[in-house]
């Protein structure tokens, strides 16, 4: 078993005087990674289609409209389902959602004038196309992308919408949509209205859909000579009740994500579609106190295929507390019914059954759907028609028309769906909501992604993970607003070392798993590589910039140069300036791990009257910082987007101009050029 020496202490320990960054959407801390990555789709759900001709897909299916989504989160892929059930509904389409990696693109030039081709795109990372579009985006952004026909230009009769998803604390802000828009364009396509851009740095992504959708739709029914119609509700899936069936039933899917783990063999290899269930070697908590904790878990994955490299991502695949499972199916009117064994089948061919059947509506709610995610205002105008009584209908559509009123009701209070309804129904039953919609309108359970804590050159088959619990307290609730995936580790580490005082909320998760079958402390996890690395010549320089939990990827970066160093390597000035809220003397010994090649420059921000943050220690060491970038250091930033990632560019950029005496302007090139050719990384979330 690895324990923790001094150094863990030292730096991790440090977590608790940090500065807690508090993820954007009300779902996250700091540590956690936006999770731009696969999700718990079910490997035996239904198939994409045998044919990878998008053409012969559209006309053996009757489409006339068909929305790719590149997706790594859920949410474009979401935003694509509305999108088709929009169009249907409203416009009569005939539309289809379809994942970019499950065709081919070179017979786009065949697709008739007389249908439409929208592409929702994420950006991921610096810039990056998510993992599903990375063969679409090289194919279309290439020099010259070879098509089907000989036609002049080569898209001249394509017609296509645009709406991209990104964060506008990245430098690539939305470079996906704009990149592939000019792409297409310049092959001669047409796009119908404005492409959209949705900004999650600013909290807006779901509004700045909302706004940018209805004069699309508008465009394109003048474009197709589309009538607008009623929108009445049409369920994508049929639900049938298995009377014949017990939840014991060896075929039942009681959560598991797919056949190899519902018969009790899980096999590699295990990714973004299939989880290792890890044993968690070792939990502590680095700290608790006023309703924070800070779990530190050490997860073996010495039996499985997974491998890490220094500075990659863990995804822990949650489920949800039994609380609000509890509290969702209570709401529905699916209480008594939770246990009963249901199979989902899609009504169209192109639909896809997000979770394996047959199985229960409990699996369901605590395995496979976002139930505490915030909620869409266009979900909720959708409800309103299966309101339990008029005046819960006029309140559903009052919050579904007036964003200001949306927002101040319910994203103020980051009320669930759940909690929303029992709110507007002053406790009655939504029993009328068909089951159906409910797995239209509710997101699919993403893993949470964490910064890897761990050196894989000292621990090869160990991954740590650093984390601090989510827990606030907001106006207008009753209790805490808890993190999903947080709270459930937590759980399991209150388990693990036999707490006397658990958690209340945390006893209600199945931390056993489906059947039981977690035996002993395990979690579901894969993992995801990152571009967030060490220099491969180590005596390179490495400067660090990470306040609070920030300093966890930056654990992993110390504990492998200290090993190097034990393996009798030399390595370069190693500086980690890390933001505090007051003075911890025990950082200091940290000097002790790798001696002069090791420094920590501490910001004290709750120390005095004055708050010094980290970009504040950097203008001090400007002359060292200046002299060890042109030693080609590496410099890092892991923390906040939205502020300190910003300031900490505008600083560098600073200390370039003051140290060499170059124009701003130049400065400002020179960390770009950096950024271009990896000297500067980023770790960061908004």
């Amino acid at each position: 078993m690895a324990e923790l020496d001094t150094l863990d202490v030292i730096v991790l320990a440090a977590i608790f005087l940090g500065t807690v960054a508090y993820f954007t959407k009300g779902k996250y801390w700091a540590v956690t990674k936006d999770p731009y990555a696969s999700s718990f789709a079910g490997a035996n759900g239904a198939k994409a289609g045998k044919t990878r001709n998008i053409v012969e897909k559209m006309e053996e299916s009757g489409k006339n409209c068909i929305i790719f989504y590149g997706s790594q989160t859920g949410t474009a892929e979401d935003y694509a389902s509305r999108l088709a059930k929009e169009g249907k509904s409203r416009f009569g389409l005939e539309t289809m959602v379809a994942d970019l990696e499950d065709y081919d693109y070179d017979n786009l030039d065949a697709v008739p004038s007389d249908k439409v081709v929208m592409f929702v795109l994420a950006t991921y990372g610096e810039g990056e196309p998510t993992d599903n579009a990375v063969d679409f985006t090289e194919f279309i952004t290439g020099e010259s992308p070879s098509f089907t026909l000989d036609n002049d230009p080569p898209l001249g009769n394509l017609n296509y919408v645009a709406f991209g998803l990104g964060n506008n604390t990245y430098e690539h802000y939305n470079s996906m949509v704009r990149n592939v828009d000019k792409a297409l364009t310049a092959a001669g396509a047409h796009r119908i209205g404005e492409a959209g851009e949705g900004d999650d740095g600013a909290g807006t992504m779901e509004e700045d859909f909302l706004a940018w959708k209805d004069p699309m739709w508008t465009a394109l029914a003048e474009k197709m000579g589309l009538e607008e119609r009623e929108a009445v509700y049409e369920p994508i899936f049929g639900i049938t009740d298995r009377e014949g069936l017990t939840r014991d039933a060896p075929e039942v899917y009681l959560g598991e994500p797919n056949k190899t783990h519902l018969d009790g063999t899980p096999k590699g290899p295990f990714n973004a579609h299939n989880p290792y269930i890890a044993p968690i070697q070792k939990s502590t908590e680095l700290f608790s106190v006023k309703d924070r904790n800070c779990l530190h878990m050490e997860i073996d994955i010495s039996g499985s295929n997974l491998s890490y490299q220094t500075g990659d991502h863990i995804a822990v695949w949650p489920t949800n507390a039994g609380e609000e499972v509890d509290r969702f199916l209570e709401v529905f009117g699916l209480g008594s019914k939770r246990h009963n064994v249901i199979s989902v089948k899609a009504l169209e061919p192109t639909a896809k059954v997000p979770f394996p059947t047959p199985t229960t509506f409990d699996a369901i709610a605590r395995y496979h759907m976002e139930i505490c995610a915030p909620v869409s205002r266009q979900f909720i105008a959708t409800l309103a028609a299966f309101a339990p009584d008029d005046e819960s209908k006029a309140e559903m559509t009052k919050l579904g028309n007036d964003k200001d009123y949306f927002h101040s009701k319910v994203n103020a209070h980051c009320l669930n769906i759940a909690r929303l309804l029992d709110v507007v129904g002053k406790g009655k039953k939504w029993s009328n909501v068909p089951f159906s919609a409910l797995i239209e309108g509710v997101t699919k359970l993403q893993p949470r992604y964490y910064s890897i804590s761990s050196s894989s050159l000292e621990q090869p088959k160990l991954i740590s993970i650093t984390a601090v619990v989510e827990s606030q307290n907001l106006p207008g609730r009753g209790d805490p607003f808890r993190g999903v995936a947080t709270n459930y580790l937590l759980a399991l580490k209150e388990k693990q070392n036999g707490d006397p005082n658990p958690n209340p909320f945390g006893l209600t998760y199945e931390i056993t798993g489906p059947r039981n079958r977690f035996d002993g402390i395990h979690v579901p996890v894969h993992v995801r590589h990152s571009n967030f690395k060490l220099p491969s010549d180590p005596t390179r320089p490495v400067i660090m910039v990470g306040p609070g939990t920030g300093v966890a990827p930056f654990r992993g970066f110390i504990r492998e140069r200290k090993k190097m160093v034990e393996n009798g390597q030399a390595v370069g000035k190693t500086i980690l300036f890390f933001g505090c809220r007051k003075v911890d003397r025990r950082l200091l010994e940290a000097k002790q791990v790798l001696g002069d090649k090791f420094e920590i420059v501490l910001a004290f921000s709750r120390e005095g009257s004055k708050k010094v943050y980290v970009q504040h220690r950097l203008k001090e060491r400007a002359k060292e910082v200046n002299e060890l970038l042109q030693q080609k250091a590496y410099f890092y930033v892991c923390g906040d987007a939205a502020n300190m990632a910003r300031e900490v560019n505008t600083v560098l950029a600073q200390i370039l101009c003051g140290e060499r005496g170059i124009p701003e302007e130049k400065a400002e090139e020179i960390v770009k050029q950096m950024r271009a050719t990896n000297q500067y990384q980023e770790d960061v979330w908004s």
